[in-house]
């Protein structure tokens, strides 16, 4: 048995969570494996019945489960707070750091039928399928901030700082991805003007020299931005720190036709935590409206990464690929001569085909 922890958050949280274990839960029946669920509050969700972002039950329990299962959190209702209230900050950021959760994986992998809903061509979409490794307790997110009254106005900065042991574990963790796929790695940085990222790149150019059998290239993170719409196929793994990551991802999202087709998977320590690269987006919150591929998707990097559960990862993945191939969107994938379905009627399609595929194959 495996203890999830989950938290659907705020905005569209608790509307795509539930599609995410409506998929689990036909995987437990299908591969006689047992999930036990446990839900919590995190967010602003828990600011309001709580009085704080990341409650300690909420905590305890993510410390006592197998893996963490996260909708989203924020919205403008919570905009007003202070910085260290809000809860982007004092919620993710502290549920990363306290999990001992160091990378952030995201995929940018392009299904087949959605090259349309790129609004990049057709070729230059195409075949994309790319990982970007983000460093995530450390850099500017992290790093000393302050904001104080001058003469003339304020001043306020953001520290960046990184040190080798920070730098090595992450690149460590990207040359061994990229040798399970296609053994090649873009390390990005800002070289030419940061001292981090000098820092960044002589560690890259140490290790390397452990893994002849992976291809190195460094970019800096200007002409990693432009060189991802222009040709995305050139990139197999990407390696970066903590702000770039963050900003490429999202720009990355472009690619597979929305940031709700992004998954993604924080690991680093015992407990892992999966959530959708997109926000709680508040405007559509309540609708029926949001896109759930991308929790399901990640619900499946679940199953590979925390759980082992190779197989049946890619029977989610396959069930996303066939729904969306009989020509299934929401609103934010849609594409003319295509039918739009909402939000749980996504969820019971892909668990629908899930069921109908698996029960083939093992027949």
């Amino acid at each position: 048995m495996y203890k999830i922890a989950v938290l659907p958050g705020d905005g569209i949280g608790p509307e795509i969570v539930p599609e995410a274990i409506k998929v689990l839960e036909a995987v437990s029946r299908l591969y006689d494996i047992e999930f036990q669920y446990t839900e919590a509050l995190i967010g602003g969700a828990a600011i309001d019945k709580r009085g704080q972002a990341l409650p300690p039950e909420t905590l305890e329990l993510c410390y006592q489960s197998d893996a963490v299962l996260l909708g989203s959190v924020g919205g403008p209702k919570w905009d007003t707070l202070p910085a260290e209230k809000r809860p982007e900050t004092a919620a993710l950021l502290p549920l990363r750091k306290k999990l001992g959760l160091y990378a952030n994986l995201r995929p940018a992998y392009l299904f087949a039928p959605l090259a349309e809903a790129s609004p990049l061509k057709k070729e230059v979409v195409s075949g994309t399928d790319l990982l970007i490794v983000r460093e995530l307790t450390g850099g500017l997110y992290f790093g000393e901030k302050k904001r104080e009254k001058t003469v003339t106005g304020e001043v306020a900065y953001d520290t960046m700082v990184y040190t080798t042991e920070e730098i090595e574990r992450i690149v460590r963790l990207a040359f061994t991805i990229a040798r399970q796929r296609r053994r090649h790695l873009t390390s990005v940085d800002k070289a030419n003007v940061l001292t981090s990222s000098r820092l960044w790149r002589d560690t890259v150019e140490r290790l390397k020299n452990e893994y002849p059998d992976v291809t190195v290239t460094h970019m800096y993170v200007d002409n990693c931005a432009m060189q991802l719409v222009r040709r995305p196929d050139q990139f197999d793994v990407i390696v970066t720190e903590n702000t770039f990551g963050d900003i490429l991802s999202d720009q990355a999202s472009v690619l597979t036709g929305s940031l709700g087709m992004i998954p993604s998977a924080s690991i680093g320590g015992r407990v892992a935590l999966y959530e959708p690269a997109g926000g709680s987006a508040p405007d559509i919150a309540g609708q029926q409206k949001a896109n759930p591929l991308a929790m399901i998707l990640s619900a499946a990097m679940m199953l590979k990464y925390s759980f082992k559960l190779d197989q049946a990862a890619a029977a989610v993945e396959s069930a996303v690929d066939r729904v969306l191939a009989e020509g299934y969107r929401t609103q934010d994938i849609y594409s003319p001569g295509t039918k739009v379905v909402g939000t749980a009627a996504m969820g019971d399609l892909v668990r629908q085909e899930l069921e109908r595929e698996t029960r083939w194959k093992k027949s």
